[in-house]
């Protein structure tokens, strides 16, 4: 069995998610997605991740975490409760047209969740590409 820690907060990134599990995961697996609501993004975005989620990782079991805060926090938060195997992120917030901060744009720069994270967790991460639009 493993268990898999998902952080989302769009479509995009739960569906590469799937992708990346597709051939991984059995029914003895489990899913946690974790959705952060945060105040400058729409609300309906983290429902709808929850919902191709739900969906698409069958036929593991999924559960959904609903959060408010700052997402690394609440991510760190779910780590520290939870026994996981691996984390997986979007290299942003789910949108593939969003750079990173600092002048880094373009597809490859990883956003500021993931680059706090990175490196302060003590399980395997996967950063999933999410596809271009």
């Amino acid at each position: 069995m493993a268990r898999y820690l998902l952080a989302t907060a769009s479509v995009h990134t739960t569906a590469a998610a799937a992708d990346y599990l597709a051939d991984r995961l059995t029914a003895d697996d489990e899913v946690l997605v974790v959705t952060v609501d945060e105040p400058d993004l729409d609300s309906r975005d983290a429902g709808d991740a929850a919902n191709v989620a739900r969906s698409r990782l069958l036929p593991a079991t999924v559960e959904v975490l609903e959060r408010a805060g700052e997402p690394a926090a609440e991510i760190r938060s779910v780590l520290a409760e939870r026994a996981v195997d691996a984390l997986l992120l979007g290299p942003r917030r789910g949108d593939p047209d969003a750079g990173g901060e600092g002048g880094e744009s373009g597809a490859d720069a990883p956003g500021s969740t993931v680059r706090s994270l990175l490196g302060d967790v003590t399980v395997p991460v996967v950063i999933v590409p999410t596809p271009e639009l």
